[in-house]
């Protein structure tokens, strides 16, 4: 199996972390004017900065995922027997070749596609949440902007409605600078809400968009790693018809996947028994040289008897002939130096028997 680097996802954290930083350093710029701008509605506009948070810390979730997923891959690459850190997003995968041994992690094309189509829902799915984010801080935004404008509206309505021809015109010129305060707070929510609004969705597009182009590079490493893996059919008398149906392609490539295993479980079986057969042949030579240790102490035991029973006829012979008591003495004195060299030498070789 060739090994595949596969490009690591948080190098995209680097330019999420720029473009934060850069907003951020302009937002610390602006902060008296978007305070003020903020403190038009402060609940509206605090309910699209927190939908914005929730939008950055989603898209730098989703690159940390990656990243984990770009573990395991290397980690299976190099050592594929062990499980260490298991996938989420290739949790398919994941199965389907634990059980395979380094260099016969092998699929079949219909299975690849299987497993790319997979990943690519699941890649989909987590940008979903994202792109719903960005659509919802525009809404907010203009949901805002209408909300300020009928509330303009409405003031305008009602002091145009509360103003009378006859009346002073310097007091109705200041009537009116007092009740203008009621249509200009709605302008500034409609302008604010607009102004945060865009702003979020902008932050959090750009997020969006390093995601996908992160998500987007892991896909087609992961399909060229794939590729490696994948085994083609055979170039069979079937192949060259191109309307061989879908059911009778994928019959002959289970057939082949059950011969490959079926191959492997012969091999398999062929190293056992060989291994088996090793262990007979050592156990085999112990029990030889076993035989060999019994045969020796046998025989040491036989000239001990044998001894034995020379010293029970000299000590009988002793008996029956106390005259010569003297002479016997020193022919037993001799006998039992023989003896006693027959023991230790019988002694010594069954400890150095045993010792073997």
């Amino acid at each position: 199996m060739d090994y595949k680097v596969f490009t690591k996802p948080v190098h995209v954290t680097t330019w999420m972390g720029l473009f934060l930083a850069l907003v951020a350093g302009l937002a610390a710029f602006l902060v008296p004017q978007l305070k003020h701008a903020f403190m038009a509605n402060a609940a509206f506009n605090g309910v699209i900065v927190f939908v914005l948070a929730v939008g950055i810390a989603v898209n730098l979730r989703q690159v940390w995922r990656l990243q984990r997923e770009v573990l395991w891959i290397e980690s299976f690459q190099q050592r594929p027997e062990i499980e260490g850190l298991r996938p989420v997003l290739l949790a398919p995968m994941a199965r389907l070749l634990a059980s395979r041994k380094r260099g016969q992690a092998h699929l079949s094309p219909a299975s690849m596609r299987t497993l790319l189509d997979s990943v690519q829902i699941r890649l989909e799915e987590q940008r979903d949440l994202s792109r719903y984010l960005i659509g919802l801080l525009i809404f907010l935004g203009l949901l805002g902007t209408f909300w300020g404008l009928l509330v303009t509206i409405r003031s305008i309505g009602e002091i145009i409605g509360g103003m009378s021809v006859g009346t002073d015109p310097v007091a109705m010129f200041e009537a009116l600078k007092s009740k203008l305060d009621t249509p200009l707070g709605g302008m500034a929510t409609s302008f604010s809400t607009s102004l945060f609004g865009l702003a979020g969705s902008l932050i959090v597009g750009f997020l969006d968009l390093q995601s996908g182009h992160a998500q987007n590079r892991f896909y087609n490493e992961l399909e060229e790693w794939l590729s490696h893996i994948t085994r083609l059919p055979s170039s069979t008398g079937i192949e060259g018809d191109g309307n061989v149906p879908a059911y009778v392609q994928a019959l002959l490539e289970q057939t082949v996947e059950g011969l490959d295993r079926m191959q492997r479980s012969a091999l398999d079986s062929e190293r056992e028994r060989r291994t088996t057969a090793d262990h007979l042949a050592e156990l085999n030579t112990q029990l030889g040289r076993l035989a060999e240790l019994v045969g020796r102490e046998s025989r040491d035991l036989s000239a001990l008897s044998t001894s034995q029973e020379d010293l029970r006829t000299l000590i009988r012979q002793l008996a029956q002939q106390p005259a010569q008591g003297a002479q016997f003495s020193e022919d037993l004195r001799a006998e039992l130096r023989l003896l006693s060299r027959t023991i230790a030498a019988a002694l010594g070789g069954s400890g150095t028997n045993r010792a073997q």
